[in-house]
């Protein structure tokens, strides 16, 4: 996980739509970021849920929400249509953002070691520095833990 008060790395990433969407075209608004691991499974379906119930009150608050996987832009459509989510989505299916976050890590499960995205939650100034990070994030629970720290 990145330390606070460093230089968010910039990156430019397709949406659910397919337009790009560069870190740096945020300047001057408060960023929540967050990784999670795959469209349409239970937690993350839950996560997302909870950001886009209280997305009108991370607008009134300055701030933008962007959630970024490892999913295609196409994924990310038919998951944004299942749940009217109102915030963007990106995708990173080369795991480049992912590695400049620091979000993969090694897993064990069932034996199997993999890498895998830890849920992992960036709140960016509107300078483009990390103000807080949070790792292994409750999905449920950490939408409103973001809104708190606005």
């Amino acid at each position: 996980m990145l330390n606070t008060g460093v230089k968010a790395p910039d990156f430019t990433l397709p949406d659910q739509n397919g337009q790009m969407h560069s870190l740096s075209d945020y300047r001057g608004k408060k960023v929540v970021l967050y990784f999670y691991s795959k469209d349409m499974t239970s937690g993350c379906s839950k996560q997302a849920c909870a950001f886009g119930e209280l997305y009108p009150q991370f607008t009134e608050k300055g701030a933008v929400v962007l959630g970024v996987s490892r999913d295609s832009s196409e994924r990310h459509k038919r998951f944004e249509e299942k749940y009217g989510l109102p915030f963007t989505l990106l995708a990173d299916p080369d795991k480049t953002v992912h590695e400049a976050y620091d979000v993969l890590k090694e897993k064990k499960s069932g034996g199997k070691v993999s890498i895998g995205v830890v849920r992992t939650t960036y709140l960016i100034d509107e300078d483009g520095n990390i103000a807080k990070a949070f790792g292994n994030v409750k999905a449920a629970d950490n939408p409103a833990q973001m809104l708190e720290e606005l």
